[in-house]
């Protein structure tokens, strides 16, 4: 007799499924009511071994009343025990054997330390050994003894014969248990090389990529498209071409980064009189006054001769308050009747006054440290040619990512790999960029020419490229000597980006680095995989919605079986993200390049295709900085592409199931192959949503923190030392040393002494807050001349930034993807926490359901406890 429950259920197949399913269950239940009527509970065979139960299973709670599907658990447990871990013993022989046992494997990992480190010491040592020795000599007497054109011969064929041999691995087709063995060797050399320090394991490491990503590429043009079905077909050309495009940027990525300069302050001249005059520009246009100010008084205390040393503050706004504001600072005030090309036009008017040896710029929010000229200008004197020396653009306050997901000085920000890597990388091939800010440039190169840019609304980085073709030279220091504020918010963040990829794609159309004369090989290389990196938009929205084209429409983009796409994909995944995470270390954690690029890629595809067919459209915008956010919000503008993208890869999933359960049976391994895609396309969208929620910023300061020396004077006399531990525009907070014996009551007034060189500096100031031996005052400037000192003992100090990213640690890839799929998590969190819809108890009871599916795993046995359960407080009902 049918069960009249089935008779509900409208489904034919989940009936027959819920059908099959009865008579395990009637069993269950069977055998857990003879449990309970066959078992003396109450007797005392049954007591004595209750509270034992933890030991092998932990997942059942004896001391409270059982579940539904206890008795499952306990035979999942059961079968874990007997078949994976065997409960150990409490005999004394037993124990002998597991110390002996770890002895015997603390002996053995103690040779293969040893071994290692032998290994390793042969290896840093081997370049060395191979030069000094008696072959290698012969071998260089015997080149040198050749002819030039001979030895031209030589290289061409050695040169011929290692591409030979590459294009030999890339393009020999393999069965599928040759290709398991050939990525299966790479990957091994790969995890042995990885460890091994110096620069030739990195150049190895990207060797093994290069011919992974290679020979997957060659498979995805030679054997992975349908050309039987003219849909497929399109459909696969598209994906193909996303995949060639972040080919090509990975292979140019290589070149760019693989060996980063990392260039040293030259010195200066001993005698001050032969330093060149420097002008420093700070262009301003909308910005508020208190945001400049700071920006001014930074850059009056650079160390130069007073001399040749002349500021300059640039307002297109042409505000009487700056003008009045420059006349009480002691700088020069430079305006003009109108804005024609922005930023660019600006300083291009401030030129024609001028006469410096050299320019160093300013982003009017961007306040330089006192060394900063002395650390960059020794370059300019020791090559003639020199046009640029960049200087990476720092931040003291959290981007949109850092803030919303409160990783702030504890993980590298997006820009950290550009100004941390790409541009040490750069500056190999001569090709550092200039970045608008934070850099000096030779007033002769600038007029060679003509100006800085205007063709484009990133003048910046065309006027390097135009000091390049004219055969001028750049240098990046990868020192900060600068220090700025990020945006504020993700919507500010995304308008900046689009205009630099505007400008870059602008570039790439009006003045291509591929074409016309002036660039080396590599200069080029580096030119255009800059530009390339703001096309990312539309093969990344190629890449998160590509899944679902074999899921939703049953197209086949990929026509090839699953365990070849397997035996593809992830070795080329696998060995771009090593290498990647080796070269990278501390700049970028591996993975988060995916989620910054989804949340740009709809913003930026718009514009970047807007650009290559029209590349006089587009205008210069100011980015804001400086605003404040009342409380959390979630920016549901912003983030609308983001859920369309969550609710088509959902929509994915669950046709992912219907075919998997209905559709033919060859191709259920494309269907998992294609749900993983989907899965991790949904972390990705997570971590974007996680960054639309934006959290409270109520400070218009930002507080820096540092520690700094000083020393509080009270109103009675007494002097306290101790350390102050952040610092903003008007205010700081202290920890003394010892707490006062009276405490200060809020309004007091007090003295905060800093220290700057071997000068002490005095600055009055209130209490505002007082808790023990921690203070937090309110600053009281007398003058402006305060002001400018309190800047320059605190911002402008000359090693202000330069333990910045101490805290950074490089991350391994099991990590990294976990931080991730929790960033995930917390993204769709963060939804039902702001969504209009009451979502909590939809979120809650899918949490229990986790929960109570994760129940059923198997579990480590515990320690063994006491048998009275009163002889322990910790073990509870």
């Amino acid at each position: 007799m049918r069960p009249r429950c089935l008779r509900y259920l409208r489904w034919p197949q989940l009936r027959e499924a819920v059908r099959a399913s009865l008579p395990t269950l009637w069993l269950l239940w069977l055998l857990q009511a003879m449990g309970w009527a066959l078992l003396r509970l109450e007797g005392p065979a049954w007591q004595s071994l209750a509270p034992r139960l933890p030991d092998v299973f932990p997942q059942l709670r004896v001391y409270r009343r059982w579940r539904f599907g206890d008795p499952l658990r306990m035979l999942i447990q059961a079968g874990w025990l007997l078949l994976v871990r065997i409960t150990p013993q409490t005999s004394q022989r037993r124990h002998r054997l597991a110390a002996a046992r770890r002895r015997h494997v603390a002996g053995l990992r103690g040779a293969a330390d040893r071994g290692w480190r032998r290994y390793l010491d042969t290896m840093r040592g081997m370049p060395r050994r191979v030069w000094n020795s008696a072959a290698w000599q012969r071998a260089r007497a015997t080149l040198g003894s050749l002819s030039r054109r001979t030895r031209r011969w030589l290289t061409y064929g050695v040169g011929v014969a290692t591409l030979g041999l590459a294009l030999l691995c890339v393009t020999q087709p393999f069965s599928y248990f040759a290709q398991f063995v050939f990525v299966l060797l790479l990957w091994a050399i790969a995890l042995l090389v990885r460890r091994m320090p110096g620069r030739y394991a990195t150049l190895i490491l990207v060797v093994l990529s290069i011919t992974v990503s290679c020979r997957y590429l060659w498979w995805r043009y030679t054997a992975t498209l349908n050309w039987n079905n003219n849909f497929d077909l399109a459909c696969g050309l598209v994906l193909l071409a996303a995949e060639t495009y972040s080919w090509l940027v990975l292979m140019l990525g290589y070149v760019q980064v693989a060996w980063p300069l990392q260039r040293r302050p030259s010195a200066l001249p001993a005698d001050p009189r032969d330093w060149p005059t420097v002008d420093v520009l700070i262009p301003t246009y909308n910005e508020e006054l208190s945001l400049v100010r700071h920006t001014v008084h930074a850059a009056l205390g650079l160390d130069w001769p007073a001399d040749k040393l002349r500021i300059h503050l640039l307002d297109d706004g042409r505000r009487p308050e700056f003008r009045e504001f420059a006349a009480q600072a002691g700088v020069n005030y430079i305006t003009r009747s109108d804005n024609r090309h922005a930023k660019a036009g600006n300083l291009n008017h401030a030129l024609t006054l001028l006469d410096g040896e050299l320019v160093a710029i300013f982003d009017c929010d961007h306040l330089p440290v006192r060394s900063f000229l002395q650390i960059t200008t020794g370059w300019f004197l020791r090559d003639a040619k020199l046009a640029l020396v960049q200087t990476p653009h720092h931040f003291f306050s959290p981007d949109p990512f850092e803030r919303n997901l409160r990783v702030f000085r504890r993980d590298p920000n997006e820009g950290e790999l550009f100004y941390g890597l790409v541009q040490d990388g750069n500056d190999l091939w001569n090709a550092a960029f200039f970045c608008g800010s934070c850099a000096v440039l030779r007033r002769a190169a600038i007029d060679d020419i003509g100006g800085f840019a205007t063709e484009t609304v990133t003048e910046d980085a065309h006027t390097a490229l135009r000091l390049h073709r004219n055969g001028w030279n750049s240098a990046y220091l990868r020192i900060p000597q600068a220090a700025g504020l990020a945006t504020d918010s993700l919507g500010a963040h995304v308008n900046q980006r689009i205009r630099w990829a505007r400008g870059m794609v602008q570039i790439f159309r009006i003045d291509n680095p591929l074409l016309g004369k002036g660039l080396s090989l590599f200069q080029r290389f580096c030119y255009a995989n800059a530009m390339l990196h703001f096309l990312a938009g539309i093969p990344r929205l190629v890449f998160l919605t590509a899944p679902l084209a074999f899921l939703l429409l049953h197209v086949y983009i990929i026509y090839a079986p699953a365990v070849a796409i397997l035996l593809f994909v992830l070795p080329h995944m696998a060995h771009a993200n090593l290498t990647n995470s080796r070269i990278q270390g501390q700049w970028r954690r591996p993975f988060w390049g995916e989620v910054y690029e989804t949340v740009l890629a709809w913003y930026i595809a718009r514009p970047t295709t807007v650009a290559l067919f029209s590349p006089g459209k587009g205008k210069f915008n100011v980015t804001e900085k400086g605003g404040t956010q009342a409380g959390d919000r979630f920016d549901w503008k912003v983030a609308q592409p983001y859920l369309v993208l969550a609710v088509l890869n959902v929509a994915g999933l669950g046709f992912a199931v219907w075919r998997f359960l209905h559709g033919p049976a060859d191709e259920r391994g494309t269907v998992i192959v294609s749900s993983l895609w989907v899965l991790y396309n949904l972390l990705i969208v997570g971590g974007a949503l996680a960054v639309a929620a934006e959290v409270q910023q109520v400070r218009r300061t930002h507080r820096v923190s540092q520690r700094l020396p000083m020393a509080l004077r009270l109103p009675d006399g007494r002097t306290l030392r101790g350390v102050m531990h952040d610092y903003s525009n008007d205010g700081v907070g202290l920890e003394l040393a010892q707490v006062p014996e009276q405490e200060l009551a809020t309004g007091t007034r007090v003295t905060l002494l800093l220290g700057r060189g071997r000068r002490e500096f005095a600055f009055a100031a209130v209490v505002q807050r007082s808790v023990g031996a921690r203070l937090g005052l309110l600053l009281r400037f007398e003058d402006e001349s305060q002001r400018v000192e309190f800047v320059q003992c605190t911002f402008a100090r000359a090693d202000a930034w330069l333990d910045w990213h101490a805290g950074y640690q490089p991350m391994s890839l099991p990590r990294s993807l976990w931080s991730v799929v929790k960033l995930g998590w917390q993204g769709y969190r963060r939804i039902s926490d702001f969504s209009p819809i009451d979502l909590d108890r939809p979120m809650h009871w899918s949490r229990r359901a986790l929960r109570w599916v994760a129940s059923f795993a198997p579990q480590r046995p515990l320690p063994s406890y006491p048998a009275d359960p009163a002889a322990d407080p910790g073990l509870r009902p």
